[in-house]
């Protein structure tokens, strides 16, 4: 007897936490239900509003990027806007030792060489006259010219090479005024030289601003141009610098690649040209020796002054218009 009541009860109890449990469960899966959906709504809140500060950053940054282009176009615009480049900054692009005085002394002593030999040769005073205003303005300012674009060549070549190396040292740890200095010690000319008044700029207390627009104006291209972009953006709203240093020198050497290719396919008719404008004087030359007399008039009489005068004026105007043809900007 005692045993079925131990049996009954023991039965009694199992059956009842099984019913309690039935009847308690849905409670406790509803409980952890809104538990997790109280965590996924915080989750999302969380995510929703990192979303909008994310948003809110991307656009405060995006109106720095815009502000600084902005001031970056008034400023190229300013410098379009002022007088033209004076004999002094086009002696300092060039990179030549000499200054403005020495200049006009080399000027007079050319004009002076061309005019004797002009004289001497028993030339008329309107073929002396040209000759010495070839020597006195001509070729001076041509030999400059030549200087500037040369170094301007060699600058361009060597610049992507100076920005890998920001590139590396930025990655490596080091801050850029170190790199610069780098570049001013170790670079080759003419970049070291640009970038040693740069850093000197600097260390006399210029801004970022005030020593990429004095680097532009002794070297003004757009390469340069673009690394000062970079750089001020770069320093007013902050972001990866090697990364954006590295694109520009991916595109920099893009831009000399497609050059290349460009100098590549028009060097047919720049052959084509100079094969014509060399024609003439080939053809005098030969007639000069199987004939001496025969072109004499044009050099001993005022007609044929006015004929090679003529012909001159038209053969440069070809020239000129021949090169603008051929020439395409990158």
């Amino acid at each position: 007897m005692d045993q079925q009541l131990i049996i009954t009860a023991v039965l009694g109890l199992v059956g009842f936490g099984a019913l309690s449990f039935i009847l308690l469960a849905p409670t406790q899966n509803d409980k952890a239900k809104k538990r997790l959906s109280a965590l996924e709504t915080k989750k999302n809140a969380k995510r929703a509003g990192a979303a909008r500060d994310s948003e809110n950053a991307n656009k405060d940054r995006r109106k720095k990027v815009a502000d600084a282009l902005a001031k970056v176009d008034d400023k190229s615009k300013e410098l379009k806007k002022k007088r033209k480049v004076t004999l002094a900054q086009k002696l300092e692009q060039a990179g030549l030792s000499f200054g403005e005085r020495e200049f006009y002394i080399g000027s007079a002593v050319t004009a002076a060489v061309l005019g004797l030999i002009g004289f001497v040769s028993g030339q008329q005073l309107a073929v002396t006259a040209g000759l010495i205003f070839v020597g006195g303005f001509g070729l001076p300012h041509w030999f400059v010219g030549f200087a500037i674009q040369r170094r301007r060549k060699k600058f361009v070549d060597e610049f992507s090479n100076a920005i890998d190396v920001i590139v590396r040292g930025v990655k490596s740890g080091l801050p850029v005024n170190e790199c610069l200095k780098i570049i001013a010690a170790e670079a080759p000319k003419p970049v070291n030289e640009e970038f040693h008044q740069l850093v000197e700029g600097f260390r006399i207390g210029l801004t970022l601003e005030q020593g990429m627009t004095r680097m532009h104006e002794r070297m003004p291209l757009q390469e340069v141009s673009f690394f000062g972009i970079v750089l001020m953006i770069q320093a007013k709203t902050g972001g990866n610098l090697a990364e954006a240093l590295s694109n520009l020198a991916g595109v920099l050497r893009g831009r000399k690649l497609m050059e290349g290719k460009i100098r590549a396919l028009s060097s047919e008719a720049k052959a084509s040209a100079m094969i014509i404008g060399a024609l003439p004087f080939l053809v005098m030359g030969a007639v000069s020796v199987a004939s001496p007399g025969y072109l004499e008039p044009l050099f001993t009489t005022k007609q044929g002054n006015f004929i090679l005068l003529g012909a001159g004026t038209w053969m440069s105007m070809g020239i000129f218009v021949m090169k603008s043809m051929m020439k395409i900007k990158v």
